[in-house]
């Protein structure tokens, strides 16, 4: 059976079914580069690495695209006020963006193009949109008119009559236009941008809209027809909305055929606001103490589709979920170092935990093809974790030959999934400089707390420590500690 998504353009969960048999070719819209991402932009990448692992784990190959917005309102306003090229002010953001990716464990994707280095991609699109009269040209500037798309606002299920907020909404007030609905493909005229931002083109110097890159660049590595186009919820109006009308526009044909969204994420209840104190980075969070696999784990916990609450607390839950995991995978590692009894004549796959591990592994998969449903598919595992381990408790002799191996292989197969148990071996050293700063710290401050005989404080900073994967450990000749680590072969 075939994995099942919900697509935003039908309004329904459907077969995956790929123009090309075998293989799924996607496209992610990536970072605008004027500012360092933050947790709630990650919660859509993370999204978008779990559904590029699982096709992979379920034997598809995978091409995909996640573009690099360079040029942009944005990142023009961040140029001409800090009086540097486009790029000064772009390339260290990008280099901040991939730094985090790797950080949380994200697969690198086979292109990640830049806008700015396919302008004479975006202009010949806009020259098959002249040729198809789908368009006007104004002041130097060349516009989409929505009047002229029948079909215009389906993906956003709008009457095109009642999407008159388009140009507000993308910030063009400043053009003129013949209807306010139209959005903006080239942008030109005399706008204080040229020092930056301006290419030469049919139409004069200017520049591409943002709606123009993404249609460009997915069609340049992907062809004018794809299997799924991912974003956030965010992006389903007006930005898939715009380009799904110019890519099919241009083409006549189907830009992508499941067009897939992941919700909002809340921070503590409510949006993440700089002024309230819970605007997080992922710097940020390590800076705090939090580990990379952690953060990646919350971030996946609950369905794409739903908002997710990413609270502090949270992610000592994830913690401590993972170090379950963790410590399951180090007892199955001890049982094979500790040469499990052998059952003559007889296979692994007839004995309990075998048994168990057969069906946690249909259990997460049928919950991974249903939409990609990760709490469920969590929830399989852990109740895989219980069932093993209480087996393990009961069996005298130790398991049989090839339980723990069918154990194992579970596990195996979640991480190539989830990727958490893997980035969690690489995470934790205690040479790391900021590792030992920080658990240092906390047991300086753990030291003051006793000494003023405020133990309910130390205790709490003992455990504040363990739950972040250390072990500490008192003795005369003051406290130790060590990191814990999963042990599981990657």
């Amino acid at each position: 059976m075939a994995p099942r998504f919900y697509n935003t353009l039908t309004g329904r969960i459907e077969p995956f079914e790929p123009l090309e048999p075998g293989h799924a070719r996607i496209y992610s819209c990536g970072p605008t580069v004027y500012d360092r991402a933050h947790v709630g932009n990650f919660r859509t990448f993370v999204w978008e690495d779990l559904l590029r692992r699982f096709l992979k784990f379920r034997g598809y190959r995978v091409t995909q695209v996640m573009n690099v917005t360079d040029v942009d309102d944005r990142t023009i306003r961040a140029a001409i006020e800090s009086g540097m090229t486009l790029e000064e002010v772009t390339r260290p953001v990008e280099a901040q963006f991939f730094e985090d990716w790797k950080t949380l464990g994200l697969e690198p994707m086979e292109h990640h193009p830049r806008a700015t280095e396919h302008v004479d991609t975006m202009i010949a699109l806009v020259r098959r949109l002249e040729e198809r009269g789908l368009t006007y040209e104004r002041d130097g500037s060349v516009y989409f008119a929505i009047s002229r798309s029948p079909e215009y606002g389906r993906l956003a299920r709008l009457d095109p009559e009642g999407a008159r907020a388009a140009g507000r909404v993308e910030g063009d007030e400043e053009y003129s236009k013949e209807d306010p609905r139209d959005f903006v493909l080239w942008k030109g005229g005399e706008r204080g941008e040229e020092s930056v931002a301006v290419w030469d083109s049919p139409w004069g110097l200017g520049r591409p809209g943002w709606h123009l890159e993404c249609s460009a660049m997915s069609m340049e590595y992907l062809g004018e027809s794809f299997d799924i186009h991912t974003g956030g919820v965010d992006n389903i109006f007006p930005h898939h909305t715009n380009e799904m009308a110019q890519s099919e526009g241009a083409t006549g044909r189907p830009l992508a055929r499941y067009w897939l969204h992941a919700e909002h994420l809340l921070v503590d209840g409510g949006k993440m606001s700089k002024s309230l104190g819970n605007y997080y980075t992922i710097p940020d969070l390590l800076d705090r103490g939090y580990r990379p696999s952690a953060i990646r784990y919350l971030l996946l916990s609950a369905h794409y589709r739903t908002q997710l609450n990413f609270t502090l607390p949270g992610l000592n839950t994830a913690e401590r979920a993972l170090e379950r995991l963790a410590e399951f995978g180090r007892r199955l590692l001890d049982q094979v170092a500790g040469e499990p009894s052998p059952s003559p004549g007889v296979e692994g796959g007839s004995h309990p935990i075998a048994i168990l591990a057969d069906q946690a592994r249909a259990a997460f998969r049928d919950a991974m093809d249903e939409d990609l449903s990760a709490s469920d598919a969590l929830a399989a595992i852990f109740t895989f974790v219980r069932e093993a381990n209480r087996e393990l408790d009961a069996a005298p002799g130790g398991p049989r030959a090839g339980e723990v191996e069918a154990a194992l292989a579970v596990l195996q197969d979640f991480d190539a999934v989830f990727g958490v148990l893997s980035l969690r071996e690489t995470e934790v050293s205690p040479d790391d400089p900021a590792v030992r700063a920080w658990v240092e710290g906390r047991i300086a401050a753990r030291d003051e707390a006793r000494a003023a005989r405020d133990y309910e404080r130390a205790d709490a900073i003992r455990r504040e420590v363990e739950e972040r994967g250390f072990r500490l450990e008192d003795t005369p000749d003051g406290t130790r500690w060590k990191a814990t680590t999963s042990g599981l072969p990657t």
